[in-house]
């Protein structure tokens, strides 16, 4: 009898501490909420880590409410990066490489990045490709609350072929053969990953070429292994070839590829596959080449090249009606500049709100989220950005960092520069 007192009084004291919400209204001018609505005088119900109410005007506000006035600004849902290297990390002196650290290092190192991606609006990634676990030691820390960062959706080791052993080895698992590369999907889904990488074309930094590398048999058969396990798979493909058997093999994202025919492109349409162009970050190797990258001579030549055909590309994959998605690549320093791949989706003719969303409902439902991440709605995460300006007029009051004013990731503030004006 007196243990079963106990264990009512546990639940009553657990129950009760979860029954009262830590509430908040935040204020806004303006609230772009990415379900298509607009609200004015916006007010915002969060409770604990999600949205209670959106409402327009005179909002009643709960008396035990917070109240957080930002009605200067412009409220948008938290974004959505949906490729990146968080643990590719850089300390600002010698030229970046793939160094090899302990994998406790390279996470204590990254958070510099994590921090940065949420400084840029950045409240959720998916991160394709890191060594030793670290992105799911990350993930895992994150969600535990013990570090501040985006929320992560990763897919541990990338899958490669077998191609070199020479100086730096690439980062990844080396599969060759149909069997070796089930193997491989089901190693990377019991480690623990959300998505399976793998690659399948040649291409990377400096390096713009676009061999494929693996099979559409190898690729059909990661993917059907991928899917019978309850996940989804990433492909990387720099080149036609291997973008092309990729679609064919139903991959559920398509990373980089420039030169698509339209044949592909009409598959992607019917097979509704994302595709990250990943426009942005070979801008940034160009601009940083002489003072952080230092490639080899005419490195910067080809990058232009290729940044000029992966953009006329995926302009033509948008115009297509193919389901565009921001990926920033995001490594060493390209943390922060993670939305300005939106800048070029404007160029190539998406309006700001088309632009918008593929920052937050579009790679929200890629991700199986669309029902909790990509809009400030209810029930959903309470992911809020207040940024300076309007994103329906002009995408850079999301796409530049320095617009960005405060940052909530479900219901906890981790950014706030309204002080500092």
């Amino acid at each position: 009898m007196r243990s079963t007192r106990l264990l009512l009084v546990l639940f009553f004291l657990a129950t009760s501490s979860t029954a009262v919400a830590a509430t908040r209204a935040i204020k806004f001018g303006k609230l772009v909420d990415g379900t298509g609505k607009v609200f004015t005088n916006a007010v915002v119900i969060v409770d604990d880590d999600r949205v209670r109410s959106v409402a327009s005007g005179d909002a009643s506000i709960p008396k035990e409410a917070e109240v957080i006035d930002l009605s200067r600004y412009t409220g948008v849902p938290g974004l959505i990066d949906a490729h990146t290297h968080i643990t590719y990390y850089w300390d600002g002196t010698t030229a970046p490489r793939l160094e090899l650290r302990h994998p406790a290092v390279t996470a204590f190192l990254a958070q510099e990045n994590a921090q940065r991606a949420l400084e840029a609006g950045v409240t959720t990634i998916r991160n394709l490709n890191s060594p030793d676990g670290t992105d799911l030691a990350m993930r895992d820390l994150i969600n535990m609350g013990k570090m501040i960062g985006p929320r992560m959706f990763v897919s541990g080791l990338g899958i490669r072929i077998t191609r070199s052993t020479a100086p730096p080895a690439p980062i990844g698992i080396m599969a060759d053969g149909v069997d070796a590369v089930i193997h491989a999907v089901r190693q990377v889904i019991a480690s623990g990953a959300d998505w399976v990488k793998m690659y399948g074309s040649t291409g990377g930094f400096d390096d713009v070429t676009q061999a494929q590398t693996f099979t559409f048999e190898e690729m059909k058969a990661a993917v059907d292994a991928t899917h019978a396990l309850g996940k989804k798979i990433a492909i990387h493909s720099y080149g036609p070839g291997g973008a092309r058997d990729a679609v064919r093999a139903g991959t559920d994202s398509l990373e980089h590829a420039t030169d698509m025919d339209d044949q592909t492109i009409a598959e992607m349409v019917k097979r509704k596959t994302y595709y990250a162009p990943t426009i942005d970050h070979n801008q940034y190797y160009v601009e940083n080449d002489d003072t952080v990258y230092h490639f080899p001579p005419g490195a910067k030549e080809r990058l232009r090249d290729y940044i000029q055909r992966n953009f006329e590309t995926a302009r033509k994959a948008f115009r297509a009606g193919v389901h565009m998605i921001v990926g920033s690549d995001a490594v060493y320093n390209g943390w922060g500049l993670n939305m300005r791949e939106l800048d070029w989706f404007v160029k190539m003719g998406m309006t700001p709100a088309q632009a918008l969303k593929t920052a937050t409902t579009e790679p929200a439902a890629m991700l199986g989220m669309e029902k909790s991440l990509g809009a400030v709605a209810p029930g959903f995460y309470a992911d809020i950005v207040a940024v300076e300006g309007d994103p329906l007029v002009n995408i850079t009051a999301v796409s530049r960092r320095d617009n960005i004013r405060w940052v909530m990731k479900a219901g906890r503030v981790v950014v706030d520069k309204t002080k500092a004006q």
